[in-house]
């Protein structure tokens, strides 16, 4: 098979969809992989390294899309993409299409393949791929609201781990999944209050163990959020329902009694946000402001730390484009379930259910179509 790696061009998007590693394993399995030049430099990868592994080092975007039976990104297509996908092209990256429709509509007319990173999901429920930029983003999430509660970021003047005889901010968090429980990691061990709210008690059980009494765990109901977020000087939207829309937790009139100078960080914003207030924003212009309440909302945190970021990702995208690649794009869905559910958008037709509900259409199973 041969497998095109473009170059991201989100907004300071440093992430390449491949490591030299990931491009050895793939040639050693008999495979080509055709790499845009300058792809990896964001992540301090050369052309000559991934080179040296294998790789096939082409000019532009366009010559790798037309090559490539299977496109290897991070995250999804762009509008000045679309044109360069074709049908039955295997699209393999991060999609979050229940907050966008255009791309959804792009994907059906165009009639590719597309794979879902963040649908790939195991019978107990996780989701590997999704797994290590949650970490990588929930971790950031207290470092980013802790330099944006600083006085001359615009904020409280609060360290959030207060100092002897001072009181300690305190880090409400929405979620207690994966994005939630490495935002608590952080936030605990710079001795900030912080307080989880989920509704899964199985999980608040976990989280509470695993804590030992460092954290509050509280049930997710209208009545804790209001009563603990308007408290909080950074607030954490870590709320995750694979390939659906997020919930809407926080309206804006709770956000408008939230203290003045306190930060929200959204990271389930690239599903659309868990806090009525929040919109996409990028890594130049991260931040707006909401009833004095600093509100930061970029889409791919993870992109900030690119280098650990695309190393942690090719370490679970990697085993499923090989077995995509050594067996044929049915072959592979067929015989893994969990491949299987990854699948957002086949022959013109919406196979995530949570996809199709969030826009209202119509849902076909890939079994249907294959």
């Amino acid at each position: 098979m041969r497998i095109g790696v473009p170059r991201e061009i989100k907004d300071h998007e440093y992430r390449v969809g491949i490591t030299p590693a990931g491009v050895k394993a793939l040639v050693n399995a008999r495979h080509k992989v055709y790499i845009e030049k300058g792809a990896g430099i964001g992540s301090s990868i050369s052309d000559s390294t991934f080179k040296f592994a294998g790789a096939n080092i082409i000019k532009s975007a366009k010559e790798v899309y037309s090559v490539a039976d299977m496109i290897m990104k991070v995250k999804e297509p762009l509008p000045e993409e679309y044109p360069l996908l074709r049908e039955n092209q295997i699209l393999y990256t991060f999609l979050h299409l229940a907050s966008n429709r255009k791309l959804t509509q792009a994907l059906i007319n165009r009639k590719v393949i597309a794979i879902g990173y963040e649908t790939i999901q195991i019978k107990n429920g996780t989701l590997p791929l999704l797994t290590p930029m949650s970490e990588i983003a929930g971790k950031m999430s207290i470092q980013i609201g802790a330099s944006y509660l600083q006085k001359d970021k615009g904020g409280r003047g609060i360290l959030l781990g207060g100092v002897p005889g001072v009181k300690p901010g305190t880090i409400v968090i929405l979620g207690g999944g994966v994005s939630g429980i490495n935002a608590a990691k952080i936030a605990a061990g710079l001795g900030a209050g912080v307080i989880i709210l989920d509704i899964n008690l199985e999980r608040l059980a976990y989280l509470d163990d695993i804590f030992q009494g460092r954290i509050i765990t509280l049930m997710s109901n209208s009545e804790n959020i209001e009563n603990f977020v308007v408290n909080a000087d950074l607030l954490v939207g870590a709320v995750l329902i694979p390939g659906a829309r997020a919930p809407v937790l926080v309206k804006k009139e709770l956000v408008s009694r939230m203290k003045p100078g306190s930060v929200i960080v959204d990271i389930s914003v690239d599903q659309g946000g868990c806090i009525e207030t929040c919109k996409p924003t990028t890594h130049s212009n991260p931040i707006f402001t909401v009833k004095d309440v600093i509100h930061y909302c970029v889409t791919n945190i993870p992109a900030a730390v690119s280098r650990t970021s695309t190393f942690a990702l090719t370490n679970t995208t990697l085993p499923y484009a090989l077995k995509i690649a050594n067996n044929g794009f049915l072959k592979a869905v067929t015989s893994d379930e969990a491949l299987g559910r990854g699948i957002n958008v086949f022959k013109g037709r919406i196979t995530h259910p949570a996809v199709a509900e969030s826009f209202g259409m119509k849902y076909t199973p890939p079994k249907e179509l294959i």
